[in-house]
């Protein structure tokens, strides 16, 4: 649109698509008690006329902004308490939040604007240049938090330092005498899973530990990657004495194979995670793992949200928080001490 161009308004919207203004009104505040034919016509011309809510168009904040935040899954401990997190910051900050599970048809984000959404938070969850596009033509801030992928300039995001933990975890494996240590993870392709790999990388090169392609290993953050990689791993000829995991999920199912073998953990095999999420704490043996402060991400990402939201100068577009080694107890000195590099 022209910059000088005039926008449409509720009546024009409502002449074009012959319906009252009351009717329009009710699409855009996303009300219910609107036939579904009509609601899609009403929302294919707003798209079209490229309309934004009055909300979106003045720099007062509403007194309580609604933030919509979106997840892909199932709602796992990594995502209850990132959720905490935010829920418990929107709740100081006088916001209101919106917990979703990703949907994406023709004109969502559009749809959400209607429905009175100030912005997005997005918990892993995958976002392309189409997506981010519409987000940008539909004026509605975006906030990922610990991306995927590597972060776009045009994005905000919050994250953990990902290669710090990956470092921590495996020089405190080498530190108890292991040098027979394997990696297990999540995608591939995953930055944060990227980085917490060439951390273990980086401590086992510095103490001069050799790393077998066979020892590095790419999977989904799931129990199940758990069970079959380490089932892998215990059937080499020469096979790890401990084993570096890409969440605590994963390390659950090491566990669980190593039991299903006999191993004990951790006299027969020392095992580490990743997130500290409750089932850290749970686990049999408790599990060693690196903390991501996952409550304060989700708090950072909803304070982030609303400084957009308000038009704030926000000083970062990617934020890092610390991680953090607990030791508990599946991790011990390999038997015999494995001297062997």
């Amino acid at each position: 649109m022209p910059p000088n161009a005039r926008r449409a308004t509720l009546a024009d919207i409502a002449q074009v698509a012959g319906v009252s203004v009351a009717t329009v009104s009710k699409v855009v505040n996303g009300r219910g008690d609107v036939a579904a034919q009509t609601r899609a016509r009403v929302q294919e011309l707003l798209y079209q006329h490229d309309y934004l809510a009055p909300v979106f168009r003045h720099t007062d904040a509403l007194e309580s902004p609604i933030i919509e935040v979106q997840f892909q899954g199932c709602v796992k401990s990594y995502v209850a308490q990132t959720l905490e997190g935010i829920i418990d910051s929107a709740a100081e900050s006088g916001a209101s939040v919106v917990i979703s599970k990703a949907s994406r048809g023709p004109n969502w984000a559009r749809d959400l604007v209607s429905a009175g959404r100030r912005a997005l938070i997005v918990v892993t969850s995958v976002y392309t240049a189409a997506h981010l596009k519409e987000l940008a033509r539909a004026g509605l801030p975006l906030v990922v938090l610990d991306p995927l992928h590597l972060p776009d300039s045009r994005v905000h995001s919050v994250g953990a330092t990902n290669f710090s933990g990956g470092l921590a975890a495996t020089r405190h494996l080498l530190s108890l005498g292991h040098r027979r240590v394997a990696y297990l993870g999540g995608p591939a392709m995953a930055v944060c899973n990227q980085a917490r790999m060439h951390g273990y990388r980086a401590a086992m090169e510095a103490e001069g530990a050799r790393v077998p392609e066979a020892y590095v290993r790419p999977g989904e953050f799931t129990y199940e990657t758990g069970l079959l990689g380490a089932s892998l791993l215990l059937d080499l000829a020469e096979p790890p004495t401990a084993i570096f995991t890409g969440n605590d999920e994963i390390a659950l199912g090491v566990i669980e194979a190593a039991r299903a073998r006999g191993l004990r953990v951790p006299e027969d095999l020392s095992v580490v995670g990743f997130d500290d999420t409750d089932l850290a704490r749970m686990a049999s043996p408790p599990l060693t793992t690196v903390r991501q402060p996952l409550r304060e991400m989700g708090g950072a990402a909803l304070r982030t949200a609303l400084r957009l939201v308000n038009g704030d100068k926000v000083e970062s577009h990617h934020v890092e928080l610390a991680t953090e080694l607990v030791v508990r107890a599946s991790t011990a000195p390999p038997r015999g001490r494995d001297l062997t590099t």
